[in-house]
């Protein structure tokens, strides 16, 4: 496995932290769910380490929503969360004009920045279910109160 993959692997569950990020690859070993990763020590320099992870992207909350790249959207709701993909989502059914995903998309008004999600390699956008989202009967139907959209850069 490439170093940029381990490294990007380890910040989806570390975070960005340099401190953390140099203890988890001093310690050889890193669990995440069902997958341990270990590797031989690595030696590298300060700045080696430093290079490396300005590689990884930032958080960036003056970056502006683009629907054209939203990959995946996460309905939350009372009882749970649905993640839709854009390929599932975009999928139109007979006679249709307009698929699930555009419909979707096209209520969605003024999302906020949450965070960089190193995991989902994607920034990720929050916004609440308007009225006119909640209308629509399939997601009234599950209670959505929060809506999270994944970006690609």
């Amino acid at each position: 496995m490439p170093f940029d993959e381990l490294l990007a692997r380890i910040a989806a569950i570390s975070g960005k932290d340099p401190r953390r990020i140099r203890d988890l690859l001093d310690s050889g070993t890193v669990v995440n769910g069902n997958s341990r990763l270990r590797w031989e020590r690595l030696d590298f320099t300060h700045e080696e380490f430093a290079a490396a992870l300005a590689r990884l992207p930032d958080p960036d909350p003056a970056r502006p929503f683009s629907r054209d790249a939203c990959v995946q959207v996460v309905l939350r709701g009372g009882t749970g969360s649905i993640t839709v993909t854009k390929d599932a989502g975009s999928k139109r059914r007979l006679f249709r004009r307009t698929s699930f995903w555009d419909t979707l998309l096209d209520e969605i008004t003024d999302p906020e920045y949450v965070n960089y999600s190193y995991s989902d390699r994607a920034d990720v956008y929050r916004c609440a279910a308007t009225s006119a989202i909640d209308a629509a009967s399939r997601i009234r139907a599950m209670s959505v109160h929060e809506i999270l959209l994944y970006c690609t850069r």
